[in-house]
C-alpha cells in the first residue's frame, strides 16, 4: 500500500514542529520531508544553518533547504503524508487557500493537542468535515513527550492512532529512532481529546503550585484529573478504552509535571496573579490549554458531564474569579 518514496510534508514552524523534523531526519527510512512556515526570517536561517533560530535551535535538522517553504499549497501538493503541528487557533489561518481536493488521497497527520476554536472540532473532525479528509486516512500522534527532551535525544514514547493499522503502522515506521519509541492504538477520538484535556489539567495543576498547594495535593489532583478525563472521552465516543495506558494517563502526568510543560508554567503564573494577557505575552509561546478550555467548556454544555476541574479552570481564565478561591473550593470537590 506505501511505498519507499515518504514524501512528508510538516506544517508549522513552533518547538513540536521542529521537534517532529528531527524525528523524521533521524529516522533511517528513505524519505523526503517538505516544511511550511509563514516566518520567512526563520526560513532563510534554517536553509543557511539547518537550524531553528527561535525553538529548540540547538537541534540540527536534516532538510534539503529547498524544501522549507512559505507556499502551503506547495508544500501540500509536494506531500503525501501531512503532519499539522500548527497552534490549533492558528490551523484555519494556515490552511486558507487550500480545498478538500488538495487533501484527495493524502494522509493527514494531527500532531496539534488543542481544538479548532471557531468550531469546536478536534483537528480530526475539523478535516473530516471541512476538508472531506476520510477518517481512515487520518492518524493522532499523542505523548507522552516534549519537544525539549527530543532535542536532548532523551528516551521518549510516542502514540500513534489510527483506525488504519496499516497506516498507523507505517507512520509510526518513519518516526522511530534509537531515542524515540512508538505504541500503536485505535482509538483516534479519545487520544486526541485525552491531548486536549491534559493541557487544560496541567493549567489547573500550575495554578494549584502557584496558589501555594504541594505534592500531596497533586497527586490527589491528577487522580481526579485523570477520572474526569475518561468521564468526558467515554461520553464523546463509548469505546473500550485503557485511561491508564500511556497516551491518557501518561501524557497528563508529564504534562502536569514537568518543568517544560508551558501548559503548567502559564497556570503557574496565572496562579501567581498574572492576567491571562501578561502571562501570554512573557511567555512568547502558546498555552493550548487556555484555548482548549472555553472549548472543552462550550461542548460539554451538550454533553453535562461533571468536569469540577475544567469548570474551576473555566472561572478563573474566562470569569476571572480568584485562584486562590477557585483552586481552595475544587479542593473541597477532590475524592
Amino acid at each position: 500500500m506505501y511505498n519507499n518514496k515518504n514524501k512528508i510534508g510538516v506544517v508549522g514552524g513552533g518547538s513540536w514542529a521542529t521537534s517532529i523534523v528531527k524525528m523524521l531526519g533521524d529516522n533511517e527510512a528513505e524519505k523526503q520531508i517538505f516544511w511550511w512556515m509563514r516566518n520567512e526570517a526563520a526560513i532563510t536561517h534554517i536553509r543557511e544553518f539547518k537550524h531553528n533560530p527561535y525553538y529548540i535551535s540547538a537541534v540540527e535538522l536534516k532538510i534539503q533547504p529547498e524544501n522549507v517553504d512559505s507556499d502551503i499549497q506547495k508544500i501540500v501538493s509536494q506531500s503525501d503524508i501531512i503532519i499539522l503541528n500548527t497552534p490549533a487557533a492558528f490551523l484555519k489561518q494556515s490552511l486558507a487557500g487550500l480545498l478538500p481536493e488538495h487533501f484527495k488521497g493524502k494522509k493527514i497527520v494531527s500532531a496539534i493537542k488543542g481544538i479548532v476554536p471557531e468550531e469546536n472540532m478536534i483537528v480530526g473532525d475539523f478535516m473530516h468535515e471541512i476538508y472531506k479528509v476520510p477518517y481512515t486516512d487520518l492518524v493522532v500522534i499523542s505523548g507522552p513527550c516534549h519537544a525539549e527532551e527530543v532535542a536532548l535525544e532523551k528516551l521518549s514514547y510516542l502514540t500513534i492512532a489510527s483506525q488504519n493499522n496499516e497506516l498507523a503502522s507505517h507512520f509510526a515506521s518513519l518516526l522511530r529512532t534509537r531515542y524515540i519509541k512508538t505504541i500503536l492504538s485505535d482509538d483516534i477520538f479519545g487520544t486526541e481529546y485525552a491531548a486536549v484535556l491534559k493541557n487544560i489539567y496541567a493549567v489547573a495543576s500550575g495554578i494549584a503550585h502557584g496558589v501555594g498547594y504541594g505534592d500531596n495535593y497533586q497527586a490527589v489532583f491528577i487522580s481526579n484529573a485523570l477520572r474526569e478525563m475518561k468521564r468526558f472521552v467515554d461520553v464523546i465516543h463509548p469505546i473500550h478504552r485503557d485511561v491508564k495506558e500511556s497516551a491518557y494517563l501518561g501524557d497528563l502526568l508529564v504534562t502536569c509535571y514537568s518543568q517544560f510543560s508551558r501548559n503548567r508554567t502559564f497556570g503557574n503564573m496565572i496562579g501567581k496573579g498574572y492576567t491571562v494577557k501578561s502571562a501570554q505575552l512573557e511567555m512568547n509561546m502558546i498555552a493550548e490549554g487556555y484555548y482548549a478550555t472555553n472549548c472543552i467548556f462550550q461542548i460539554n454544555k451538550k454533553y453535562n458531564v461533571d468536569m469540577p476541574i475544567l469548570n474551576a479552570v473555566y472561572r478563573i481564565l474566562y470569569q476571572q474569579q480568584a485562584p486562590v478561591v477557585e483552586m481552595r473550593q475544587l479542593s473541597n470537590e477532590l475524592i
